[in-house]
C-alpha cells in the first residue's frame, strides 16, 4: 500500500491499483490515511484470505509445516476477524466486500470511474 501511495503521488493523473493480501496489509495499514488525506486517485483490493499465508508457507519451507495447533493459530486472521469495511471507513476511504469475480470487477469499474480512493475486499 506505502508503493500506492508513492505511485498516485508520482503520477496524479493516472488511476492506481494496489493488490494487498489482508495479513500483509495489517503492516502498512495507515498507508490508507494517507491516500485519503491527499485525496489520492488509489483503488485498492484486499484479498482476504483470513490468514498470514505467505508465512505458512514460509514454515513449509524451512521444514516446519508440522508445528503445533497454538503456533498454526498465530497465523490466523479470525480470532478476531479483520473487518475491512470498518478499517477503512475508520481511515477515510469509502469500501465495499465481494465474493465473486463478476462482483469484483464491477467494484473494481465503479471505483476507477470515481475520484479519490477506494477499498474493495475481495472475500477468497
Amino acid at each position: 500500500m506505502p508503493l500506492a501511495t508513492g505511485a498516485a503521488f508520482a503520477c496524479p493523473d493516472r488511476k492506481v491499483i494496489s493488490l494487498q493480501a489482508d495479513g500483509s496489509a495489517m503492516y502498512t495499514l495507515q498507508a490508507l490515511w494517507t491516500q485519503a488525506r491527499e485525496k489520492l486517485g488509489i483503488t485498492t483490493i484486499i484479498y482476504a484470505n483470513r490468514a498470514y499465508r505467505v508465512l505458512l508457507e514460509e514454515l513449509k519451507g524451512v521444514g516446519a509445516a508440522d508445528t503445533g495447533p497454538k503456533a498454526l493459530s498465530m497465523m490466523d486472521l479470525r480470532d478476531p476477524t479483520l473487518n475491512w469495511l470498518k478499517l477503512a471507513e475508520g481511515m477515510g476511504i469509502a469500501a465495499v466486500q465481494v465474493d465473486g469475480v463478476r462482483a469484483l470487477a464491477d467494484a473494481v469499474r465503479s471505483s476507477i470511474g470515481s475520484r479519490g480512493p477506494k477499498l474493495i475486499e475481495a472475500i477468497m
